[in-house]
């Protein structure tokens, strides 16, 4: 198991380029050859460790050079709480730009693929994508897409974004059952479940791929200078 944060913006920005304050802002592609930039610069960076005990730790991360990976200033926080069968992880960006700047939250987990891996959780629609992975349509959820009543891990190949979640996703790992709940602010749940491999993800999210380059604006919040967005993801661990 692992988990990467998300900032400050989750999956796919289209052509790595989005416009804002009606300036075009150009970015690095950050993933080989793929068209699109993915999942910010959190993810690619060294955090410092502010503080480390037995069962917390807050790990920092300041990007004071605007450029091609991301044109804003801002600082970000992680703040890890373990009891004895739950952690959390509490996320917070504070924008740190002279105008105001957009940003978007979320967290990558990945979990162990067993042969009885499944799902369960709630939402509204989904992000139907193109051949580049890339959110551009959103409908209904197709009868095998739906894991309102719980689905196994692989019954389709999927990396879609859900949206309108409820914050509640159950996962049966085999021996183990965990329970992921995250703040009201992670409207957006993306699945991931790769074909052959042997992890799945289950990414709560405040703002649907490509959220940037939406003409309704929806999705990323726009910060003040000083500004800050923040949430918190638990997941808690039962024996099967």
């Amino acid at each position: 198991m692992a988990c990467f944060p998300l900032v400050p913006y989750a999956n796919r920005i289209a052509a790595a380029c989005f416009r804002w304050g009606g300036q075009r802002h150009p970015l690095q592609r950050n993933f080989g050859d793929h068209p699109h930039s993915l999942h910010g610069v959190g993810w690619r960076r060294a955090w410092t460790v502010r503080a480390a005990h037995e069962n917390a730790a807050i790990l920092t991360l300041t990007h004071d050079e605007p450029g091609a990976d991301w044109p804003f200033a801002f600082e970000a926080e992680q703040h890890f709480m373990l009891d004895r069968d739950r952690l959390r992880i509490a996320l917070r960006v504070v924008n740190r730009h002279s105008g105001p700047a957009p940003v978007g939250l979320g967290w990558h987990p990945f979990f162990p693929r067993t042969a009885k891996a499944s799902l369960r959780f709630r939402a509204a629609s989904v992000w139907r994508t193109d051949a580049t992975a890339l959110a551009v349509e959103q409908g209904p959820i197709p009868p095998g897409w739906d894991h309102a009543g719980g689905q196994p891990v692989g019954t389709r190949a999927l990396d879609h974004c859900f949206s309108d979640w409820d914050g509640t996703a159950m996962l049966n790992l085999g021996a183990l059952r965990l329970h992921l709940q995250a703040d009201a602010i992670f409207s957006h749940l993306q699945v991931f479940t790769p074909p052959g491999q042997s992890f799945f993800c289950v990414e709560p999210v405040t703002h649907r791929p490509d959220a940037i380059n939406d003409p309704t604006g929806s999705g990323m919040r726009s910060l003040q200078p000083g500004e800050a967005l923040e949430g918190t993801m638990s997941m808690q661990i039962a024996e099967a």
